[in-house]
C-alpha cells in the first residue's frame, strides 16, 4: 500500500524512505533542496512547520534540530545573498526569529509524534503539522510587539500559509514514498 510508511522493525519514526544510516543525510539533502525551491518562489512564506514535521518524522529530535537550522540557513544565504534582502535590525531580527520559531515548531512536532499512536500515519502527520504550525505562528507572532507586523496575523493570511504548509507536507511525504518505492539501496537496507 502506497500509504503504508512505517516499517514493522522500526516504529519510532513515521518516515523511512531510505534505510536509517542515510536518512539524516537524506533528510537534509531533501529540506535543503525543498527549502531553496520554497525561498526562491515564496520568499518569506517558507513552509518551515512543514519541514519540521518532516525532520521530526524521520529523525531523532538533535538530529532533526540540526536539519532544520541548514534548512534555516539555506532560506537565509538566499534571502540576503541573492534576494537582497536589507540588512538591518528588523530584517535580522526577523531573520532569527524564524529560525528560532522553525526549531520550536520541530520540536513540537517531535513531541507530538511520540505522544500520538502508531498507525494511522497520514492522520497523525496531519495532526502534527496542525501542532508545528501553531508553534511556529505563536512564537512570530509574539515578537510583534516588538518588531512590527501584526497586519500579516490575519485570518486569511494565517490560513493561506497553513494550507501551503500543508501542501508542502503532502508533497514532501510524497518524495519520501517515492523514494522509499524506488531506491534499491534502501530497501535492502530495511529488510536487512
Amino acid at each position: 500500500m502506497a500509504l503504508d510508511i512505517l516499517p514493522s522493525q522500526d516504529n519510532r519514526f513515521r518516515l523511512h524512505p531510505v534505510a536509517p544510516r542515510l536518512a539524516p543525510m537524506f533528510c537534509l539533502a531533501l529540506l535543503t533542496a525543498s527549502c531553496a525551491l520554497a525561498s526562491f518562489a515564496l520568499a518569506c512564506a517558507t513552509p518551515f512547520a512543514a519541514f519540521a514535521v518532516v525532520a521530526a518524522a524521520m529523525l531523532p529530535l538533535r538530529p532533526a534540530l540540526l536539519v532544520v537550522t541548514g534548512a534555516w540557513l539555506v532560506n537565509q544565504s538566499i534571502g540576503f545573498g541573492v534576494l537582497h534582502y536589507p540588512v538591518d535590525g528588523s530584517t535580522l531580527a526577523w531573520g532569527f526569529l524564524i529560525g528560532a520559531a522553525a526549531l520550536v515548531a520541530t520540536a513540537t512536532s517531535s513531541a507530538v509524534l511520540r505522544a500520538l499512536p502508531q498507525g494511522r500515519t497520514p492522520l497523525v502527520l496531519a495532526i502534527t503539522l496542525v501542532a508545528a504550525y501553531a508553534a511556529y505562528e505563536l512564537v512570530l507572532f509574539a515578537a510583534t510587539p516588538a518588531l512590527g507586523g501584526e497586519a500579516a496575523f490575519t485570518a486569511a493570511i494565517v490560513t493561506r500559509l497553513g494550507l501551503l504548509s500543508a501542501v508542502w507536507l503532502a508533497g514532501l511525504v510524497a518524495v519520501c514514498e517515492i523514494v522509499r518505492l524506488v531506491a534499491p539501496f534502501g530497501r535492502k537496507a530495511m529488510s536487512a
